[in-house]
This record gives C-alpha cells, structure tokens and sequence, in this order.
C-alpha cells in the first residue's frame, strides 16, 4: 500500500497500522551520514537535525540498514503511535528502500545543509582531475572567450582566455555559440531578456557573418582545434583543447533552409540551435507567448538538412510543443543544450526551466539535456551536482549532461571557469556518480550523438 502525505492524519492511514506500505519523503538524522533511526520528513529538511513541530509532517523511521541522508522511498510495517512522550503519531519498522529511483536518496531536493558546506578534499580533486583529464569532456554550449555582444562583435573587442582554463581544468571541448539575435533583444526591467523591435531585412544574417567571423577570431588566437567529424570528437582530450562552432538560434537563417550549407561549408558549423530570444522563423520560445503553434515548416526543413549535412540540432529555448514537434520529424537524437528541471517539475509560464516529461522527450530520441549553472538556480556546484542528479532521475544517465552557457548568463553562475571543472567532478562523484558515469555526463553522451548526426 503506498502512503501519500495527504492521508497522513487521516482515518486512511490510521486504518494500515500494522500493515506493509511504501512511504516517500526525506530521510533526515540527528547527525550527519547514514543512519538506522531517523525521521522521515514530507519536506527537504533546511539541515541537520531541523524537525518540523506538525507530527504530520514527520515519521519516524527504524530501519534495517543505514540509509543515507535525502530523498527516498521506504517499505516497512506501519505503526500508529498513541499518546507517545516524544509526540510521534507514526512509525515506519523494519524499513527498507523500495523501488528508489538510482539517484532518489541522494538527488530529491535541495542539498542538506552539512553536505553543502563541505569542500571537496584534495585527494578527491586529484582523482576528479585523473577522470577529467581521460576522456573527451564536453561543454554542450558556451561563448566563453568574451565571443557574443553586439559591441564586441561590431568593434572586435579583444577576446577573454579560453585555452588555458581548458587545460588546467580538464575541459577537451567546448561547442562554441554565436548568438545572431543580439541587436534584437536585451534585459527589460523584469530581469529578463526580450525582443525590443523587429530585426531589418538581411540584418540578423549580416550580423551572424560577423558573428562567426569573430568565433573563429578566437579559435586562431588561442590555437583552438575545430572538431568538424566524429573521429576528431572522440579523439579530443584537454591537452589540446578545441571547439565546436554552433550558433544558438538560427535567426541568422532568416528562414533560408540553404544558409545551413553555407554556415557548414563556410563557417564549420556542426551545432545549431533553432531558437532564442525571438519567436523567428523556425518556431516558438519559452520565454515569449507562441505564436506558431510551435515547430514552423522552415524549422522543419532545417531539421531535415542539418539531418542530412550532419550538424547537431539543439532544442533549447524551444517551447515543449515545439520540442515535441522537432521530436517527431528529426531523424537524429537532439539536443536541449541548457536548463534544468523545474522545482516543482512544472515550470512557470515563461521559464526556461522544464519538467521530466519534456527532458524524456529528448530522452526518447536518443538525445542529451544539458543542465546550466545559474545561481538563480543552484547556490553552488555541490547544489547543481544534485540538479544534475535529479535530470539523471528523470531522462537517464545516458540522457545528460553540461551545457554551462558560459560568458551567456544575465546573472552569476556556480561554474564561471573551466578550471573548475574538478570541483564539479568531485561533486558528482560525491553525489554517487561512478567514474564511468561521470564521463558519460560531461563527454560521452554528447560524444554518442555526435557521432550518430556525424557518422
């Protein structure tokens, strides 16, 4: 019989005493670390040893081995408690996780006080750097290297360091993004970045040309390599670090499906994202009202060509309907290259966040959901491990990884340099990541559909 915390209190689960039932809710000990007698909370607790005073809002829990601090789901004997001095009204015996997701424990909910607190050990960020440091690790999307702003672009400013923070941290490569729709939109007074007038006739795609131009400005200055096939991405390692031209939105497109060839010709593009802040010609975004229905038929046609040509499609910013649109035309896996899930797993009307079922839609085609690091979101690297985590839960440890969006943030970010990588994989690890699977989260997946776009 499976509990929820809405009966809690009732005639309903009074009934059960003594019976089997599966409870889910937050494990949290008077101290530190796994533990055999602790309360189960409906609620991530604030920290350690912090109980609500409602009885209804705590069970407490003897279990049969030590489980570990955060969410979980427990099957045990039901006990209803009368009159008990320490005010419990129930108790769950003999209790023993039940059907937990592989992240559930760990990964349901704000990091626990104690555990955020904790910097990663030096023997841990040794072996964090050995993981790192053996693979193709891949950041999904990022503008690092001071690439997009209008000012830049138009008055080639002089560029921030890139390859040096990929050595040192262990990053291989980084898919690299103009961003075309910048002379269109900019934060308005909630924060926020919004379109601000309609873009001229021919305007986006100059301005795209000098956008490309300037990325590839910093790939001669800081002797990047450019990932252009398969062989060269699996190849890749952070002793020499390159990149992978893509651009996020296709507003440079203008709608003309044949500009895909020449920004893959031209420009080596091999990633593309469709949108950004504008509802443009190729479909709807989550930040504004929609106005297409979703995927248009020009964005249907570029999904067929960078398809046929062998570049990357990435869904992020796209609304859900248009995400499930690209879903059921696109040949190849996609790529919803930055977000995370929503708290609640429902987003607001207008949040780039999103819910487990739009990360399985990805899922579903064989795709990745990168997992950003804003502080709006995550109050440190520790906290975006757990974010992270809970994507794992929903999509599939074969169905995530990072997309940092670097130098792209409106606010602060908890992973502004790649020379922090390390700390992020001993997050991970800390999290209860294998090192196989740390891999598989920043390189391997992205790796998995490169190659099959590529071939």
């Amino acid at each position: 019989m499976r509990l929820g915390w809405g009966e809690i209190g009732t005639a309903e689960a009074d009934a059960h005493d003594g019976q089997e039932v599966v409870v889910d809710g937050f494990a949290c000990p008077v101290e530190p670390g796994a533990a055999r007698i602790f309360a189960l909370l409906s609620e991530p607790p604030c920290c350690f040893g912090c109980l609500p005073r409602d009885p209804l809002a705590r069970i407490e829990v003897c279990a049969r081995a030590p489980v570990v601090p955060g969410r979980t789901r427990l099957r045990g004997t039901w006990r209803v408690l009368r009159d008990d001095p320490a005010g419990w009204r129930y108790r769950l015996l003999d209790a023993r996780p039940s059907g937990v997701t592989r992240r559930g424990m760990l990964a349901g909910g704000p990091l626990l006080c104690f555990a955020a607190s904790l910097p990663p050990s030096q023997v841990a960020l040794a072996q964090a750097r050995d993981i790192a440091g053996d693979a193709a690790t891949v950041d999904m999307h990022s503008h690092a290297g001071a690439i997009i702003g209008v000012r830049r672009v138009r008055e080639n400013a002089p560029y921030k360091a890139l390859a040096a923070p990929m050595r040192e941290g262990g990053m291989a490569v980084a898919c690299l993004a103009i961003v075309s729709d910048s002379p269109c939109h900019r934060v308005m007074p909630d924060g926020r970045l919004h379109p601000f007038r309609t873009p001229n006739p021919g305007e986006l795609y100059v301005y795209g040309q000098a956008s490309f131009a300037r990325l590839h400005g910093l790939i001669g200055q800081e002797s990047l390599g450019v990932i252009t096939d398969a062989a060269g991405l699996r190849a890749a390692r952070s002793a020499t670090p390159a990149v992978i031209v893509a651009a996020e939105g296709g507003d440079f497109l203008e709608g003309n499906v044949d500009r895909v060839d020449e920004a893959y010709a031209k420009w080596q593009l091999r990633h593309l994202q469709l949108t950004h802040y504008r509802v443009n010609e190729l479909g709807d975004i989550q930040t504004e009202d929609p106005v297409h229905g979703g995927l248009t038929d020009a964005g249907a046609a570029v999904i067929r060509r960078c398809n046929s040509l062998g570049v990357v499609v990435d869904v992020a910013h796209a609304t859900f309907e248009m995400v499930e649109q690209a879903a059921a035309v696109t040949a190849k896996p996609l790529i919803l290259s930055h977000t995370s899930l929503a708290r609640d797993s429902v987003p607001t009307r207008h949040s780039r966040l999103i819910s487990p079922a739009h990360a399985r839609v990805i899922a579903g085609t064989g795709g990745v959901v990168g997992v950003w690091p804003p502080q709006t979101q995550f109050a440190d690297k520790a906290a975006m491990a757990v974010g992270i985590a809970r994507m794992v839960d929903a999509a599939g440890i074969d169905h995530v990884g990072l997309g940092s969006d670097m130098m792209g943030l409106v606010g602060p970010s908890v992973f502004d340099s790649y020379a922090e990588l390390p700390e992020l994989v001993a997050a991970l690890t800390a999290q209860g990541f294998r090192s196989d699977e740390v891999r598989k989260l920043l390189g391997d997946n992205y790796v998995r559909v490169f190659t099959t776009t590529l071939g």
